[in-house]
């Protein structure tokens, strides 16, 4: 899969208002409803069609799906019924319970789900068969429309439904975000993570419950303090153990979400407790604390309303955070950006977003353990000035996400492992060298490369400037990448792709020497003899002479120079202008020759007659050539081979293109400067 390279330039986050729609007619949500209005017609989507390649990609339906309009399955259907909640999400016959543990989730924030789901719409007299919900992809809100026809099979809903049989938000909400990534098969199997953040722009902790800090109850009170979302679920050791019940009646391999924590006054003590919800909408934990448990009888009924207690069989539960902790294995967190948060809510985040690619051959170097490629990944510089209140370090959220490999399930694509480094930057250092990561330990980095959408830290460093490499595992992966920082104090971050600078020397006036070289008089008789009585060669003859002395070079591999590149050099260093080169002109360019040789020698590492392409930036940076990141991906797929290598004939040519485009580019700007001057001067 071709990717363009992205700068990985810092960026404001996205706000919801500003949703770009995205039907590929061009016209947004409410065109299209009253295009449907105007014709009398019920919409149907072209994009997302009633067919089974909107529901599975790699297989085909065990039974025979029927596309039907709610309208069509209940006589009086409803968008939403006495309000969107947590029990109005039932899980169907997709493994997408890490979807509906999130929705469940964006439930208790009232405003973040009527961004989501705008509660406007209905099937009143303004109904058009047409929906339409919002969602967050890499620092862009997209407003996605879907139609209302929705599988069933013998007269009722395949997938999510409500326990409302006439409410039918989730489970339209459920079709848009299969639209969003191309198949309802395209949601089995994920993270609760990724769809909070889908639904929130928020960014993703995970914790191990196991090995969670001693103050973990305060973290997860703080983040629902925070309006963050929480999930969680419990680990499982082999296939067969998938949704399997356990003794205390909650499920392996299965995702809750966390809707409540708190303290409850029981026998003269503080209990903490902690309230989970099934998105079954059933199977509950049966220990303390459960619906029916004797613990409760000792709690007042003052303190029971207060925290919502009720012995209904709906999914939901209270635990003592004990026993959470020994049945739990996995806890995540989204925190909220500050757009997604209400405005009287404390401890908002900082945040600032880089958009990036890693390209096979100049920016895909994989970690660090392949040096030799590790430097070339894109490079953000990070700014930490601020201390946190009242403590000696600064706080941030460090978040690598990779983009649409979900949607590109279909075409084979998987996740890829990935992660980052981050090192202490030295005073003033542009993009670091090889050199520097050889001799430089990282100061923090993700714990481990792993395979899933996005890999996400919190540290503490002091304050000062650092260096955030982000990576995949391995080198030559291609994938389009969103990195965010958040911070609880403002932090300020830059990309290190290099400027482009051209530091080339003057070329010298042919001179005529006293004394010729023995080289010389070598490369002066083959000359005379190729040239004849006017001791002037052609690119013809220029063409015969190179690709002569090149072939005889024992450490270089080189197969042919162009016609072409050979008239580009007699443009270059042809001072009389009359299309041919002297002999002098001949040894000028010689000289510079000699030194892209030696420039090439130096960077084939492994000595075998051809150069990584990896090391084109520092060659050309060497030859006088800075290039940024966009650039050098562009000569890499012109000159380089199917193995990253580049050849001595590639690396010349595209020299002396560069040389030429310089040429043109400094008599650009000379002939515009004159001009300025001469229109001041006037």
């Amino acid at each position: 899969m071709p990717y363009v390279l992205r700068a990985a330039r810092p960026r404001q986050p996205a706000l919801p208002r500003d949703a770009r729609g995205t039907h590929s007619s061009g016209q947004d949500y409410e065109a299209l409803r009253r295009e449907c209005r105007r014709r009398g017609v019920l919409f149907e989507d072209p994009d997302f069609p009633a067919t089974s390649a909107s529901l599975f990609f790699s297989q085909q339906p065990h039974v025979p799906f029927v596309w039907k309009r709610p309208g069509d399955i209940v006589k009086d259907p409803k968008f939403v019924l006495g309000g969107a909640t947590r029990t109005d999400i039932c899980q169907g016959d997709l493994g997408d319970c890490w979807l509906l543990a999130a929705i469940a989730s964006l439930t208790l924030n009232e405003k973040a789900l009527s961004r989501v789901v705008p509660l406007d719409q209905n099937f009143g007299p303004d109904y058009a068969g047409i929906f339409h919900f919002q969602f967050w992809q890499h620092n862009e809100w997209l407003d996605v429309v879907v139609d209302d026809r929705l599988p069933t099979f013998n007269g009722r809903l395949v997938f999510l439904h409500s326990a409302e049989h006439n409410e039918f938000w989730s489970a339209l909400l459920e079709k848009a975000y299969a639209k969003l990534n191309g198949s309802y098969e395209a949601l089995k199997g994920g993270s609760t993570i990724e769809a909070m953040e889908d639904f929130t722009g928020g960014v993703g902790e995970m914790y191990e419950v196991k090995r969670a800090p001693d103050n973990f109850y305060e973290i997860l009170e703080k983040a629902l303090k925070r309006c963050s979302m929480v999930g969680c679920s419990i680990d499982i050791s082999n296939a067969a153990e998938s949704e399997a019940k356990t003794r205390f009646g909650l499920i392996k391999g299965h995702a809750y979400s966390v809707t409540g924590i708190d303290e409850v006054s029981y026998r003269g003590q503080k209990v903490r407790l902690i309230r989970i919800r099934n998105p079954w909408g059933e199977m509950e934990w049966n220990g303390p604390w459960s619906d029916n448990s004797a613990e409760w009888r000792s709690v007042s009924l003052s303190e029971q309303k207060r925290l919502s207690q009720t012995a209904l069989h709906d999914g939901e539960f209270w635990m003592n955070f004990e026993d959470f902790k020994v049945h739990f294995d996995k806890v995540e967190i989204c925190n909220l950006t500050p757009d997604a948060l209400e405005d009287n809510t404390p401890h908002k985040w900082e945040v600032t977003v880089h958009q990036g690619s890693w390209v096979r051959g100049s920016t895909a170097g994989g970690c660090r353990n392949f040096l030799d490629t590790f430097w070339t990944n894109p490079q953000i510089k990070l700014h930490l000035t601020e201390k946190d209140e009242g403590q000696d370090g600064c706080t941030f959220i460090a978040a690598l996400m990779q983009k649409d490999r979900r949607r590109l399930k279909r075409l084979g694509a998987d996740m890829l492992s990935i992660g980052y480094s981050i090192y202490e930057s030295p005073s003033g250092a542009g993009h670091l060298n090889k050199e520097f990561f050889r001799y430089h330990p990282s100061k923090a980095r993700s714990k481990t490369y792993i395979n899933l959408r996005e890999v996400s830290e919190r540290f503490k460093l002091p304050p000062g400037d650092y260096v955030l490499i982000p990576t995949t595992f391995e080198p030559h992966k291609e994938a389009d990448f969103c990195l965010r920082i958040f911070s609880e104090k403002k932090a300020l971050t830059e990309d290190l792709d290099e400027n482009v600078a051209i530091d080339l020397p003057e070329p010298p006036n042919p001179t005529l020497s006293s004394e010729e070289t023995e080289e010389e008089k070598q490369f002066r008789a083959l000359f005379e003899q190729i040239s004849g009585e006017d001791l002037e060669i052609t690119a013809e003859e220029l063409q015969y002479i190179l690709n002569t002395i090149l072939k005889k070079i024992k450490n270089i591999k080189f197969k042919n120079l162009s016609l072409v590149s050979c008239r580009n050099i007699i443009s270059l260093m042809d001072s009389s202008g009359n299309g041919k080169l002297e002999f002098d002109e001949f040894k000028v360019f010689w000289e510079r020759m000699k030194k892209w040789i030696n420039i090439f020698l130096e960077f084939d590492f492994d000595k075998s007659g051809s150069m990584s392409s990896y090391e084109l930036r520092s060659a050309l940076k060497a030859a006088g050539y800075q290039l940024n990141n966009y650039l050098l991906q562009l000569i890499v797929l012109r000159y380089s081979d199917e193995q990253f290598q580049i050849e001595f004939d590639d690396f010349l040519n595209c020299l002396i293109r560069l040389e030429n485009a310089s040429r043109v580019f400094q008599t650009l700007s000379v002939k515009n400067k004159e001009f300025i001057n001469l229109n001041i001067s006037e």
